[in-house]
């Protein structure tokens, strides 16, 4: 069955308020679960608190909406869970409520999951997993491309807690044997702010070397979302969920040369292949990008 009711978590943030407008679009059902509401025609909303185990639990054996209740049959199980609710990044919040609010509220998210028996789950984890992007002082990585069985070293609560919520994404997925996908998101980018932003970018392109020049289009994210929850049958996996290349002008090779030398580069790179590699959602998942860059910014 491809039209799915989705328990979505955060989806009023920058990347769920496109995520689900995609995923209302392919006929599935969406509950945002959020501490304010989405305005967007179709979507349900409840209002919870992650970091509240009970909320949740309720929340996910809850109606929709007042629809269902004229169903006979009672409450409908949800069939997937898709979790984008966190405190986005460092420097919102204390580093320790931000490592508190990320780590219990996927805790608790998951578990409510496999308990309740929803077999599909995707998480957002993050480009900052690998240690780059809130490092004090200029880190490099290890090697280059970025790929998935990249050795992960965070030193922000941040990214911290995004590692901490893969292995937790990880031992419920042993214990269940359900299918939990865990996406490492880059740097999210709106339509709106191609015009916007990505000028400034290609003429200072240093002030893109803590993403390592990675972006994903709000809505390639919404297809990567509704290719995994179509995907079953993985178990636990991790995707880079970014774009085809990198959001610079420069190519591959120059931008790795001049921006992280002496990086060991694993393997021959495309001309502009993102150094954040998504060769494996589209490879596994059947990813096609929609939204380059190149269609909103004209560059010579």
């Amino acid at each position: 069955m491809n039209k799915k009711r989705i328990f979505f978590t955060g989806g009023s943030g920058k990347a769920g308020r496109h995520v689900i407008p995609y995923l209302l679009d392919q006929g599935h059902r969406v509950l945002n679960v959020d501490l304010v509401p989405l305005n967007h025609p179709g979507v349900d909303n409840l209002i919870a608190d992650i970091t509240d185990s009970g909320q949740i639990f309720n929340a996910m054996s809850s109606y929709a909406g007042l629809d269902e209740l004229e169903l006979e049959y009672g409450v409908p199980q949800f069939d997937a869970v898709v979790h984008f609710a966190a405190i986005p990044r460092i420097l919102i919040k204390p580093d320790n409520e931000t490592f508190r609010v990320n780590t219990l509220g996927t805790y608790n998210v998951i578990e409510a999951a496999v308990k309740l028996g929803i077999k599909k789950i995707i998480i957002a984890s993050s480009e900052t997993t690998y240690g780059i992007c809130f490092s004090a002082g200029k880190t490099n990585p290890k090697s280059l491309p970025l790929e998935e069985d990249y050795d992960v070293d965070p030193m922000d609560s941040y990214g911290l807690s995004k590692v901490v919520n893969e292995q937790t994404a990880r031992s419920f997925q042993r214990r269940s044997g359900f299918d939990i996908y865990a996406l490492r998101i880059g740097n999210v980018i709106e339509p709106h702010e191609y015009q916007q932003l990505f000028p400034y970018y290609f003429n200072h392109p240093e002030v893109r070397r803590r993403n390592a020049f990675c972006y994903i289009d709000a809505r390639d994210l919404g297809q990567i979302v509704d290719l995994g929850l179509k995907k079953d049958g993985l178990g636990y996996q991790v995707f880079n969920a970014g774009n085809d290349h990198n959001g610079a002008v420069i190519p591959s090779n120059e931008l790795a040369e001049k921006y992280f030398p002496n990086v060991p580069v694993s393997r021959e790179l495309g001309e502009h292949e993102a150094l954040f590699s998504n060769r494996k959602i589209r490879e596994i998942l059947g990813f096609k990008e929609q939204h380059n860059w190149r269609k909103y910014v004209k560059w010579d």
